[in-house]
C-alpha cells in the first residue's frame, strides 16, 4: 500500500464539515447514513472533531461522537492523528486532497482496513469519484470494499 501523504495541507481551509461520500464498511459508523465530519481549529493548534450521522435513515437517531485530532510531525502536514477516547490515537492520512479549493479528500490509515472519500458538498460528481477511487486502487486498496454512503442533498 502506498500510504504517502500530501506534501501541504492548510488546516484552516481544511476546518469546516465533510461528507462522507463512500467509506470501508466497519463497525462504528455501522447503519449510519448521512455522516459528516466537522473540523474547527482550537487555539492550541489541534482540531476539535465531531462525526455524525443517522442509524438506518435519515428519520434514525441522530449519534454523534467528539474527538480531536494533531499534526504530530510538522514536516508531514498531511498525516494526522485523530483520538476519540482519551489517549489513544489512530493515523488519519491524508491520501489525495484538493489543495486548491479543499473541496474533495481521500483519507486512509496505516492499517488498509480504512478509507474513506470526503466532499463538501452531501453529492460528488462522478468525474470527482471516479478519479479518487482510481487513485485508491492505484496506492493498493481494494476498492471493492467501498460503499456509497446516502447523503442528503442540499436544500
Amino acid at each position: 500500500m502506498k500510504l504517502d501523504t500530501v506534501e501541504e495541507v492548510d488546516l484552516e481551509r481544511f476546518t469546516g464539515t465533510w461528507y462522507e461520500i463512500a467509506r470501508y464498511p466497519h463497525f462504528f459508523e455501522k447503519q449510519l447514513v448521512g455522516v459528516t465530519a466537522t473540523y474547527t481549529l482550537r487555539s492550541d493548534g489541534k482540531l476539535r472533531v465531531v462525526n455524525e450521522g443517522y442509524t438506518d435513515s435519515f428519520e434514525g437517531k441522530k449519534k454523534a461522537i467528539k474527538g480531536r485530532a494533531r499534526v504530530p510531525d510538522p514536516d508531514n502536514p498531511g498525516w494526522l492523528q485523530v483520538s476519540f477516547f482519551l489517549w489513544f490515537w489512530s493515523d488519519y492520512l491524508i491520501l489525495e486532497l484538493d489543495t486548491e479549493n479543499y473541496q474533495y479528500a481521500l483519507i486512509g490509515s496505516s492499517s488498509p482496513n480504512f478509507l474513506w472519500i470526503l466532499g463538501r458538498q452531501p453529492e460528488m460528481d462522478e468525474e470527482t469519484y471516479e478519479m479518487l477511487v482510481t487513485r485508491a486502487r492505484a496506492r493498493g486498496y481494494d476498492i471493492s470494499k467501498l460503499n456509497k454512503v446516502p447523503q442528503q442533498p442540499e436544500n
